[in-house]
């Protein structure tokens, strides 16, 4: 079983694509459509390559939860990559700052983004294939 999409309902899809071309340079939009939600129109797009996307609509109203407040909500999504200074460096070049810099842990390094609709984003990189290293966090070892 893996992750197949996650959802997103933003207001600005092309702001979306701006964030997440530069994250994921292989990937393109596989379909996209117009259609209604509940009575409001909105338009939709798949972003991915052929495994994984993200879906985008952009039939969103408000602000996202604040990441630093306690609200209920999806904290954040992270991606698992072979470079994490690569992705962090087109995130960069693309006007993206780094929002948080992962802990220092010897098995993995990771990075957060905050997207344009504000979703925490986390790339990562782990630095063995063995799960009780790649898991191991040194917080808990303390």
């Amino acid at each position: 079983m893996y992750l197949e999409h996650i959802n997103l309902v933003v207001a600005d899809i092309e702001a979306m694509l701006k964030f997440y071309r530069a994250a994921f340079p292989h990937w393109h939009v596989r379909d996209e459509g117009q259609g209604e939600w509940n009575g409001k129109p909105r338009r939709w797009i798949h972003f991915g390559d052929d495994h994984h996307y993200i879906a985008l609509s952009d039939h969103g109203e408000g602000a996202n939860r604040r990441l630093e407040g306690h609200s209920v909500g999806l904290a954040h999504f992270a991606y698992v990559t072979n470079n994490i200074e690569a992705v962090t460096a087109r995130l960069n070049d693309a006007g993206y700052p780094i929002a948080k810099p992962g802990a220092t842990e010897p098995f993995r390094k990771n990075v957060y983004f905050i997207d344009p609709a504000g979703f925490e984003v986390e790339f990562v990189e782990y630095l063995s294939d063995i799960p009780a290293e790649r898991n191991f966090n040194q917080e808990s070892q303390r």
